[in-house]
């Protein structure tokens, strides 16, 4: 199983970490990750780089291509090249993910037209915006486009994948490896659970958490 992770500056790092930690052990799997030229990116926080040992002209077809978010993806919104690129590379997938506001590139590049999907909560109204019936749900699965909601969410996106496309018994052997037992100490991991004021404080930070501005198309 060939995957594709694109990667860029700014992005998210779970986005690409969490489906990766998921991916890698999937029996015979190959995972690249790519940007638009190879080399070191930095994450949001610029504490963390990963490396694309791939540019995106050197990569073109995937098994699973997925999209990370993260700031940063509102850039890749407007490269021509890029909504390019991942219009070509699905068009030779068996499955296309994204985590957090990488569904807003997919928007972009007019893969979500009229189909169901998720973002971070905070972007949903862009996600609708660019053409796609936003859902609240952590992970939806359209036809082959598979979208996770913020950053965690692609762990869970990463094994419904796995599930569907090897099944039940596979994505509990690599649940079980990576002990993906989540207990988190308050719940409070969606604004329909978390406390109002909180919702609100995250809200006002916005910009500085999720680049959400919409791109031309």
């Amino acid at each position: 199983m060939d995957v594709v992770v694109l990667i860029f500056d700014h992005l998210t790092a779970l986005d690409a970490v969490g489906p990766y930690e998921v991916l890698s052990r999937v029996p015979d799997s190959r995972v690249r990750f790519v940007a638009i030229e190879p080399g070191p990116v930095r994450t949001d926080t610029g504490a963390l780089a990963l490396i694309a040992d791939h540019g995106i002209d050197a990569v073109s077809a995937a098994d699973i291509l997925v999209i990370p978010g993260g700031p940063g993806e509102a850039e890749m919104r407007r490269r021509p090249e890029v909504l390019d690129w991942v219009r070509s590379i699905h068009a030779t997938t068996r499955w296309t993910a994204s985590v957090c506001t990488g569904a807003l590139l997919l928007a972009a590049a007019g893969l979500l037209d009229g189909l169901p999907a998720t973002t971070h909560w905070l972007a949903r109204d862009t996600l609708r915006e660019l053409g796609a019936q936003p859902r609240p749900d952590r992970v939806v699965v359209a036809g082959r486009i598979i979208t996770a909601a913020g950053v965690s969410a692609g762990i869970d996106m990463a094994l419904r994948l796995v599930q569907l496309e090897l099944g039940d018994d596979v994505a509990a052997a690599i649940q079980l490896g990576i002990e993906y037992d989540p207990q988190p100490p308050l719940d409070a991991g969606s604004p329909d659970k978390a406390p109002p004021h909180i919702v609100e404080a995250l809200r006002r930070r916005s910009r500085f958490l999720v680049d959400a501005s919409p791109a031309p198309r």
